[in-house]
Protein backbone atom coordinates (compact mmCIF):
# COMPACT_ATOMS: atom_id res chain seq x y z
CA UNK A 1 0.00 0.00 0.00
CA UNK A 2 1.18 3.50 -0.75
CA UNK A 3 1.90 6.14 1.84
CA UNK A 4 -0.81 8.49 3.06
CA UNK A 5 0.80 11.50 1.38
CA UNK A 6 0.16 10.08 -2.08
CA UNK A 7 -1.07 12.68 -4.57
CA UNK A 8 -4.84 12.88 -5.03
CA UNK A 9 -7.33 14.70 -7.19
CA UNK A 10 -8.43 17.77 -5.26
CA UNK A 11 -12.12 17.39 -6.13
CA UNK A 12 -14.60 14.85 -7.46
CA UNK A 13 -15.27 17.09 -10.45
CA UNK A 14 -11.54 17.21 -11.17
CA UNK A 15 -11.38 13.41 -11.18
CA UNK A 16 -14.48 13.04 -13.35
CA UNK A 17 -13.19 15.53 -15.93
CA UNK A 18 -9.73 13.91 -15.93
CA UNK A 19 -11.12 10.38 -16.23
CA UNK A 20 -13.59 11.48 -18.89
CA UNK A 21 -10.70 13.24 -20.65
CA UNK A 22 -8.81 9.96 -20.66
CA UNK A 23 -11.78 8.13 -22.12
CA UNK A 24 -12.79 10.93 -24.52
CA UNK A 25 -10.28 10.74 -27.32
CA UNK A 26 -9.90 10.13 -31.00
CA UNK A 27 -11.86 6.89 -30.60
CA UNK A 28 -14.98 8.85 -29.62
CA UNK A 29 -14.72 11.69 -32.09
CA UNK A 30 -13.09 9.82 -34.95
CA UNK A 31 -13.72 6.11 -34.44
CA UNK A 32 -17.30 6.04 -33.14
CA UNK A 33 -18.91 8.22 -35.86
CA UNK A 34 -17.06 6.25 -38.56
CA UNK A 35 -18.30 2.98 -37.07
CA UNK A 36 -21.83 4.38 -36.86
CA UNK A 37 -21.73 5.59 -40.47
CA UNK A 38 -20.47 2.19 -41.64
CA UNK A 39 -22.99 0.16 -39.61
CA UNK A 40 -26.38 1.69 -40.24
CA UNK A 41 -26.27 4.72 -37.94
CA UNK A 42 -29.02 4.50 -35.33
CA UNK A 43 -28.89 0.70 -34.94
CA UNK A 44 -25.17 0.88 -34.15
CA UNK A 45 -25.76 3.81 -31.79
CA UNK A 46 -28.39 1.91 -29.79
CA UNK A 47 -26.29 -1.25 -29.63
CA UNK A 48 -23.22 0.76 -28.59
CA UNK A 49 -25.13 2.54 -25.79
CA UNK A 50 -26.31 -0.83 -24.48
CA UNK A 51 -22.81 -2.31 -24.60
CA UNK A 52 -21.25 0.61 -22.72
CA UNK A 53 -23.28 -0.30 -19.65
CA UNK A 54 -23.46 -4.07 -20.23
CA UNK A 55 -19.73 -4.49 -20.80
CA UNK A 56 -17.58 -1.43 -20.22
CA UNK A 57 -19.14 0.07 -17.07
CA UNK A 58 -18.72 -3.00 -14.80
CA UNK A 59 -15.07 -3.24 -15.83
CA UNK A 60 -14.53 0.47 -15.25
CA UNK A 61 -15.74 -0.03 -11.67
CA UNK A 62 -13.32 -2.95 -11.28
CA UNK A 63 -10.28 -1.01 -12.53
CA UNK A 64 -11.04 2.05 -10.41
CA UNK A 65 -11.60 -0.11 -7.32
CA UNK A 66 -8.32 -2.02 -7.77
CA UNK A 67 -6.50 1.28 -8.26
CA UNK A 68 -7.93 2.97 -5.17
CA UNK A 69 -7.41 -0.11 -2.99
CA UNK A 70 -3.77 -0.36 -4.02
CA UNK A 71 -3.27 3.43 -3.86
CA UNK A 72 -0.16 2.96 -5.96
CA UNK A 73 0.97 2.29 -9.53
CA UNK A 74 -0.77 -0.56 -11.42
CA UNK A 75 2.00 -3.08 -10.70
CA UNK A 76 1.74 -2.63 -6.92
CA UNK A 77 -2.06 -2.26 -7.00
CA UNK A 78 -2.50 -5.59 -8.83
CA UNK A 79 -0.09 -7.30 -6.42
CA UNK A 80 -2.04 -5.87 -3.45
CA UNK A 81 -5.30 -7.50 -4.60
CA UNK A 82 -3.56 -10.78 -5.48
CA UNK A 83 -0.77 -11.15 -2.86
CA UNK A 84 -0.53 -14.91 -3.45
CA UNK A 85 -0.11 -14.34 -7.18
CA UNK A 86 2.57 -11.65 -7.23
CA UNK A 87 3.99 -12.87 -10.53
CA UNK A 88 0.57 -12.53 -12.17
CA UNK A 89 0.04 -9.04 -10.76
CA UNK A 90 3.49 -7.89 -11.84
CA UNK A 91 3.13 -9.38 -15.31
CA UNK A 92 -0.29 -7.83 -15.94
CA UNK A 93 0.88 -4.44 -14.61
CA UNK A 94 4.00 -4.45 -16.78
CA UNK A 95 2.00 -5.63 -19.80
CA UNK A 96 -0.50 -2.82 -19.24
CA UNK A 97 2.34 -0.29 -19.01
CA UNK A 98 3.87 -1.56 -22.27
CA UNK A 99 0.48 -1.76 -23.98
CA UNK A 100 -0.51 1.80 -23.17
CA UNK A 101 2.95 3.02 -24.21
CA UNK A 102 2.47 1.27 -27.54
CA UNK A 103 -0.92 2.92 -27.99
CA UNK A 104 0.57 6.33 -27.20
CA UNK A 105 3.34 5.76 -29.76
CA UNK A 106 0.88 5.66 -32.68
CA UNK A 107 -1.61 8.00 -31.01
CA UNK A 108 1.01 10.76 -30.93
CA UNK A 109 1.52 10.40 -34.69
CA UNK A 110 -2.20 10.71 -35.45
CA UNK A 111 -2.60 13.58 -32.97
CA UNK A 112 0.27 15.33 -34.74
CA UNK A 113 -1.68 15.14 -37.99
CA UNK A 114 -4.61 16.90 -36.33
CA UNK A 115 -2.23 19.55 -35.03
CA UNK A 116 -1.03 20.09 -38.60
CA UNK A 117 -4.58 20.47 -39.90
CA UNK A 118 -5.24 22.97 -37.08
CA UNK A 119 -2.25 25.21 -37.88
CA UNK A 120 -2.20 24.74 -41.67
CA UNK A 121 -5.31 26.79 -42.58
CA UNK A 122 -4.16 29.65 -40.34
CA UNK A 123 -0.77 29.77 -42.08
CA UNK A 124 -2.52 29.63 -45.45
CA UNK A 125 -4.63 32.68 -44.60
CA UNK A 126 -1.47 34.48 -43.44
CA UNK A 127 0.11 33.87 -46.86
CA UNK A 128 2.43 30.98 -45.92
CA UNK A 129 1.01 28.59 -48.51
CA UNK A 130 4.04 26.31 -48.76
CA UNK A 131 4.24 25.89 -44.96
CA UNK A 132 0.51 25.14 -44.84
CA UNK A 133 0.85 22.56 -47.63
CA UNK A 134 3.75 20.93 -45.76
CA UNK A 135 1.74 20.70 -42.53
CA UNK A 136 -1.30 19.20 -44.28
CA UNK A 137 0.69 16.90 -46.55
CA UNK A 138 2.20 13.53 -45.70
CA UNK A 139 5.95 13.22 -45.25
CA UNK A 140 8.40 11.63 -42.86
CA UNK A 141 9.76 15.02 -41.76
CA UNK A 142 6.32 16.50 -41.12
CA UNK A 143 5.22 13.40 -39.17
CA UNK A 144 8.34 13.53 -37.00
CA UNK A 145 8.05 17.23 -36.18
CA UNK A 146 4.33 17.17 -35.36
CA UNK A 147 4.65 13.97 -33.29
CA UNK A 148 7.50 15.55 -31.31
CA UNK A 149 5.48 18.74 -30.68
CA UNK A 150 2.52 16.73 -29.41
CA UNK A 151 4.69 14.53 -27.17
CA UNK A 152 6.34 17.59 -25.63
CA UNK A 153 2.90 19.05 -24.80
CA UNK A 154 1.92 15.74 -23.17
CA UNK A 155 5.15 15.53 -21.15
CA UNK A 156 4.83 19.12 -19.91
CA UNK A 157 1.42 18.33 -18.41
CA UNK A 158 2.33 14.96 -16.86
CA UNK A 159 5.62 16.16 -15.33
CA UNK A 160 3.68 18.58 -13.06
CA UNK A 161 1.84 15.75 -11.31
CA UNK A 162 -1.79 15.04 -10.49
CA UNK A 163 -3.30 18.25 -9.13
CA UNK A 164 -1.04 20.79 -10.88
CA UNK A 165 -0.75 18.88 -14.14
CA UNK A 166 -3.41 16.31 -15.01
CA UNK A 167 -6.34 17.78 -13.05
CA UNK A 168 -5.49 21.41 -13.81
CA UNK A 169 -5.35 20.92 -17.57
CA UNK A 170 -8.24 18.44 -17.74
CA UNK A 171 -10.54 20.91 -15.96
CA UNK A 172 -9.45 23.60 -18.44
CA UNK A 173 -9.51 21.59 -21.66
CA UNK A 174 -12.67 19.50 -21.19
CA UNK A 175 -15.06 22.49 -20.85
CA UNK A 176 -13.47 24.05 -23.96
CA UNK A 177 -14.02 20.75 -25.78
CA UNK A 178 -17.70 20.69 -24.76
CA UNK A 179 -18.28 24.31 -25.85
CA UNK A 180 -16.60 23.71 -29.23
CA UNK A 181 -18.66 20.57 -29.71
CA UNK A 182 -22.01 22.23 -29.01
CA UNK A 183 -21.17 25.25 -31.20
CA UNK A 184 -20.13 23.05 -34.13
CA UNK A 185 -23.15 20.76 -33.84
CA UNK A 186 -25.44 23.80 -33.75
CA UNK A 187 -23.80 25.24 -36.85
CA UNK A 188 -23.71 21.96 -38.83
CA UNK A 189 -27.34 21.00 -38.17
CA UNK A 190 -28.54 24.15 -39.91
CA UNK A 191 -26.60 23.41 -43.12
CA UNK A 192 -28.34 21.96 -46.22
CA UNK A 193 -28.27 18.17 -46.16
CA UNK A 194 -27.73 17.83 -42.42
CA UNK A 195 -31.23 16.43 -41.79
CA UNK A 196 -30.44 13.35 -43.92
CA UNK A 197 -27.45 12.58 -41.68
CA UNK A 198 -29.56 13.21 -38.57
CA UNK A 199 -32.21 10.75 -39.77
CA UNK A 200 -29.59 8.10 -40.44
CA UNK A 201 -28.14 8.62 -36.96
CA UNK A 202 -31.37 8.73 -34.94
CA UNK A 203 -33.97 6.70 -36.89
CA UNK A 204 -33.16 2.98 -36.59
CA UNK A 205 -33.21 0.65 -39.58
CA UNK A 206 -33.24 -2.86 -38.09
CA UNK A 207 -32.15 -4.43 -41.38
CA UNK A 208 -28.59 -3.38 -40.48
CA UNK A 209 -28.60 -5.36 -37.23
CA UNK A 210 -26.25 -8.37 -37.23
CA UNK A 211 -23.90 -10.34 -34.96
CA UNK A 212 -20.97 -8.48 -36.56
CA UNK A 213 -22.56 -5.15 -35.60
CA UNK A 214 -22.93 -6.35 -31.99
CA UNK A 215 -19.27 -7.35 -31.85
CA UNK A 216 -18.20 -4.01 -33.37
CA UNK A 217 -20.33 -2.13 -30.84
CA UNK A 218 -18.91 -4.14 -27.94
CA UNK A 219 -15.37 -3.49 -29.13
CA UNK A 220 -16.02 0.23 -29.52
CA UNK A 221 -17.58 0.44 -26.04
CA UNK A 222 -14.67 -1.48 -24.55
CA UNK A 223 -12.01 0.71 -26.13
CA UNK A 224 -13.83 4.01 -25.66
CA UNK A 225 -13.55 3.84 -21.86
CA UNK A 226 -9.80 3.04 -21.87
CA UNK A 227 -10.41 -0.36 -20.30
CA UNK A 228 -7.57 -2.89 -20.04
CA UNK A 229 -4.38 -0.82 -20.17
CA UNK A 230 -4.30 0.51 -16.58
CA UNK A 231 -5.15 4.17 -17.29
CA UNK A 232 -8.29 4.03 -15.16
CA UNK A 233 -6.47 1.98 -12.53
CA UNK A 234 -3.79 4.63 -12.08
CA UNK A 235 -6.44 7.39 -11.99
CA UNK A 236 -8.35 5.34 -9.42
CA UNK A 237 -5.21 5.27 -7.25
CA UNK A 238 -5.46 9.07 -6.96
CA UNK A 239 -9.14 8.92 -5.98
CA UNK A 240 -10.22 9.88 -2.44
CA UNK A 241 -11.46 7.09 -0.17
CA UNK A 242 -14.82 8.75 0.38
CA UNK A 243 -15.68 8.71 -3.35
CA UNK A 244 -18.61 6.48 -4.34
CA UNK A 245 -16.90 4.43 -7.07
CA UNK A 246 -19.99 2.93 -8.79
CA UNK A 247 -21.62 6.37 -8.93
CA UNK A 248 -18.42 8.11 -10.07
CA UNK A 249 -17.77 5.43 -12.71
CA UNK A 250 -21.33 5.89 -13.99
CA UNK A 251 -20.75 9.63 -14.31
CA UNK A 252 -17.52 9.06 -16.26
CA UNK A 253 -19.24 6.52 -18.53
CA UNK A 254 -22.18 8.86 -19.14
CA UNK A 255 -19.86 11.78 -19.92
CA UNK A 256 -17.76 9.67 -22.28
CA UNK A 257 -20.82 8.22 -23.99
CA UNK A 258 -22.38 11.67 -24.22
CA UNK A 259 -19.33 12.95 -26.08
CA UNK A 260 -19.44 9.99 -28.47
CA UNK A 261 -23.16 10.65 -29.06
CA UNK A 262 -22.58 14.35 -29.73
CA UNK A 263 -19.66 13.44 -32.02
CA UNK A 264 -22.12 11.42 -34.07
CA UNK A 265 -24.49 14.42 -34.12
CA UNK A 266 -21.62 16.40 -35.63
CA UNK A 267 -19.90 13.96 -38.01
CA UNK A 268 -22.84 12.16 -39.64
CA UNK A 269 -24.80 15.33 -40.54
CA UNK A 270 -21.49 16.90 -41.65
CA UNK A 271 -20.95 13.98 -44.03
CA UNK A 272 -24.30 14.60 -45.69
CA UNK A 273 -23.64 18.35 -45.79
CA UNK A 274 -20.42 17.52 -47.63
CA UNK A 275 -22.35 15.23 -49.98
CA UNK A 276 -24.86 18.01 -50.64
CA UNK A 277 -21.90 20.23 -51.55
CA UNK A 278 -20.57 17.74 -54.09
CA UNK A 279 -18.22 15.62 -51.96
CA UNK A 280 -18.60 11.86 -52.54
CA UNK A 281 -18.86 9.99 -49.24
CA UNK A 282 -20.26 6.60 -50.31
CA UNK A 283 -19.21 4.28 -53.13
CA UNK A 284 -21.65 2.92 -55.70
CA UNK A 285 -22.00 -0.22 -53.57
CA UNK A 286 -23.03 1.90 -50.59
CA UNK A 287 -19.81 1.45 -48.61
CA UNK A 288 -18.36 4.42 -46.77
CA UNK A 289 -15.39 5.89 -48.62
CA UNK A 290 -12.22 6.72 -46.70
CA UNK A 291 -13.60 5.41 -43.40
CA UNK A 292 -10.27 5.54 -41.59
CA UNK A 293 -9.36 8.96 -43.00
CA UNK A 294 -12.85 10.45 -42.90
CA UNK A 295 -11.91 13.51 -40.87
CA UNK A 296 -8.87 14.23 -43.06
CA UNK A 297 -10.64 13.95 -46.41
CA UNK A 298 -14.41 14.42 -46.24
CA UNK A 299 -14.56 17.10 -43.54
CA UNK A 300 -11.85 19.43 -44.93
CA UNK A 301 -13.59 19.14 -48.29
CA UNK A 302 -16.83 20.22 -46.61
CA UNK A 303 -15.08 23.13 -44.88
CA UNK A 304 -13.69 24.29 -48.25
CA UNK A 305 -17.23 24.59 -49.63
CA UNK A 306 -18.28 26.94 -46.80
CA UNK A 307 -16.19 29.94 -47.83
CA UNK A 308 -14.84 32.12 -45.03
CA UNK A 309 -17.04 30.37 -42.44
CA UNK A 310 -15.34 27.12 -43.39
CA UNK A 311 -12.02 28.38 -42.05
CA UNK A 312 -13.51 29.13 -38.62
CA UNK A 313 -15.44 25.86 -38.46
CA UNK A 314 -12.44 23.84 -39.68
CA UNK A 315 -10.03 25.38 -37.17
CA UNK A 316 -12.58 24.84 -34.37
CA UNK A 317 -13.01 21.19 -35.36
CA UNK A 318 -9.31 20.37 -35.43
CA UNK A 319 -8.77 22.31 -32.19
CA UNK A 320 -11.40 20.02 -30.69
CA UNK A 321 -9.55 16.96 -32.01
CA UNK A 322 -6.22 18.13 -30.58
CA UNK A 323 -7.82 18.76 -27.15
CA UNK A 324 -9.46 15.32 -27.16
CA UNK A 325 -6.16 13.70 -28.14
CA UNK A 326 -4.22 15.57 -25.45
CA UNK A 327 -6.57 14.67 -22.59
CA UNK A 328 -6.19 11.01 -23.57
CA UNK A 329 -2.43 11.09 -24.13
CA UNK A 330 -1.96 12.61 -20.65
CA UNK A 331 -3.56 9.55 -19.05
CA UNK A 332 -1.56 7.17 -21.26
CA UNK A 333 1.81 8.69 -20.35
CA UNK A 334 0.81 8.80 -16.67
CA UNK A 335 0.73 4.97 -16.50
CA UNK A 336 4.43 4.28 -17.25
CA UNK A 337 5.52 7.48 -15.46
CA UNK A 338 3.68 6.44 -12.27
CA UNK A 339 5.05 2.89 -12.49
CA UNK A 340 8.68 3.82 -13.10
CA UNK A 341 8.88 6.82 -10.78
CA UNK A 342 7.50 4.77 -7.87
CA UNK A 343 9.21 1.45 -8.61
CA UNK A 344 12.60 3.08 -9.21
CA UNK A 345 12.04 5.84 -6.61
CA UNK A 346 12.96 8.54 -9.13
CA UNK A 347 11.83 12.15 -9.58
CA UNK A 348 8.59 12.42 -11.58
CA UNK A 349 9.83 15.29 -13.74
CA UNK A 350 12.92 13.51 -15.00
CA UNK A 351 11.03 10.21 -15.44
CA UNK A 352 8.37 12.04 -17.52
CA UNK A 353 11.03 13.27 -19.94
CA UNK A 354 12.82 9.92 -20.13
CA UNK A 355 9.66 7.86 -20.64
CA UNK A 356 8.09 10.39 -23.01
CA UNK A 357 11.35 10.54 -24.94
CA UNK A 358 11.55 6.75 -25.21
CA UNK A 359 7.97 6.57 -26.52
CA UNK A 360 8.74 9.38 -28.98
CA UNK A 361 11.76 7.39 -30.24
CA UNK A 362 9.52 4.39 -30.83
CA UNK A 363 7.04 6.69 -32.62
CA UNK A 364 9.94 7.85 -34.82
CA UNK A 365 10.77 4.22 -35.60
CA UNK A 366 7.15 3.70 -36.66
CA UNK A 367 7.30 6.82 -38.85
CA UNK A 368 10.49 5.65 -40.60
CA UNK A 369 8.85 2.24 -41.20
CA UNK A 370 5.30 3.54 -41.59
CA UNK A 371 4.01 1.01 -44.11
CA UNK A 372 5.04 -2.06 -42.13
CA UNK A 373 4.75 -0.86 -38.52
CA UNK A 374 1.86 1.63 -38.14
CA UNK A 375 -1.01 -0.80 -38.71
CA UNK A 376 0.80 -3.59 -36.87
CA UNK A 377 1.30 -1.55 -33.69
CA UNK A 378 -2.36 -0.47 -33.73
CA UNK A 379 -3.51 -4.08 -34.19
CA UNK A 380 -1.23 -5.56 -31.52
CA UNK A 381 -2.06 -2.96 -28.86
CA UNK A 382 -5.78 -2.33 -29.41
CA UNK A 383 -7.06 -5.57 -30.94
CA UNK A 384 -5.02 -8.00 -28.87
CA UNK A 385 -3.38 -6.51 -25.76
CA UNK A 386 -6.40 -4.46 -24.58
CA UNK A 387 -8.98 -7.28 -24.78
CA UNK A 388 -6.64 -9.90 -23.30
CA UNK A 389 -5.60 -7.65 -20.40
CA UNK A 390 -9.24 -6.64 -19.89
CA UNK A 391 -10.25 -10.29 -19.54
CA UNK A 392 -7.40 -10.95 -17.09
CA UNK A 393 -8.32 -7.91 -14.96
CA UNK A 394 -11.95 -9.05 -14.85
CA UNK A 395 -10.81 -12.50 -13.71
CA UNK A 396 -8.52 -10.99 -11.05
CA UNK A 397 -11.31 -8.73 -9.72
CA UNK A 398 -13.92 -11.50 -9.89
CA UNK A 399 -12.07 -14.66 -8.89
CA UNK A 400 -8.75 -13.84 -7.17
CA UNK A 401 -9.46 -10.71 -5.13
CA UNK A 402 -11.22 -11.61 -1.87
CA UNK A 403 -14.89 -10.69 -2.02
CA UNK A 404 -14.95 -9.15 1.47
CA UNK A 405 -12.03 -6.85 0.57
CA UNK A 406 -13.83 -5.72 -2.60
CA UNK A 407 -16.99 -4.93 -0.61
CA UNK A 408 -15.00 -3.13 2.08
CA UNK A 409 -13.24 -0.94 -0.50
CA UNK A 410 -16.42 -0.10 -2.38
CA UNK A 411 -18.36 0.57 0.84
CA UNK A 412 -15.97 3.35 1.92
CA UNK A 413 -17.72 5.70 -0.47
CA UNK A 414 -21.18 4.21 0.11
CA UNK A 415 -21.81 2.42 3.46
CA UNK A 416 -25.18 1.10 2.23
CA UNK A 417 -23.67 -0.60 -0.84
CA UNK A 418 -23.73 -4.09 0.73
CA UNK A 419 -27.56 -4.11 0.61
CA UNK A 420 -27.89 -2.45 -2.78
CA UNK A 421 -28.87 -4.04 -6.11
CA UNK A 422 -25.41 -3.14 -7.43
CA UNK A 423 -23.63 -5.48 -5.02
CA UNK A 424 -26.13 -8.26 -5.74
CA UNK A 425 -25.34 -8.10 -9.46
CA UNK A 426 -21.83 -6.72 -10.00
CA UNK A 427 -19.56 -9.44 -8.46
CA UNK A 428 -21.15 -12.26 -10.47
CA UNK A 429 -21.31 -10.08 -13.55
CA UNK A 430 -17.57 -9.34 -13.43
CA UNK A 431 -16.73 -12.98 -12.67
CA UNK A 432 -18.72 -14.57 -15.49
CA UNK A 433 -20.56 -12.25 -17.90
CA UNK A 434 -17.78 -9.73 -18.65
CA UNK A 435 -15.11 -12.35 -19.46
CA UNK A 436 -17.55 -14.20 -21.74
CA UNK A 437 -18.54 -11.00 -23.58
CA UNK A 438 -14.92 -9.92 -24.02
CA UNK A 439 -13.97 -13.40 -25.21
CA UNK A 440 -16.70 -13.03 -27.83
CA UNK A 441 -15.23 -9.70 -28.98
CA UNK A 442 -11.78 -11.24 -29.20
CA UNK A 443 -12.57 -14.63 -30.75
CA UNK A 444 -15.48 -13.78 -33.06
CA UNK A 445 -13.19 -12.90 -36.04
CA UNK A 446 -11.41 -16.25 -35.58
CA UNK A 447 -14.71 -18.17 -35.63
CA UNK A 448 -16.00 -16.68 -38.88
Amino acid sequence: MASSNRAQFSSRLGFILAAAGSAVGLGNIWGFPTQAASNGGAVFLMTYLAMVFILAYPLLVAELTIGRFGASNPIRSLISVAPKNKALGSTVGIAGMLGVSGILSFYAIVAGWFFGFLIGPLLSVAGFESAAAWLEGFSTERNLVLMAVFMVLTILVVRNGVADGIEKWSTRLMPILFVLFIAMVGYTLFQPGAIDGLKMYLVPDTSHFSPDLMVSAMGQAFFSLSIGVCTMMVYGSYLRKDADIPKTAAQVALLDTGVAFVAGLLILPAMFVAQKNGVQIYSESGALLDGDTLVFNVLPAMFDTMGSAGLIVGVAFFALMVIAALTSSISMLEVPVACLSEELNKDRKSVSWWVGGAIALFSALIIFNFGSMFGTVISVTTEYMQPILGVIMALIAGWIWKRNQVLEELSQGNPELATSWFWKVWPTYVRIVCPLLMALVFFWPLLK
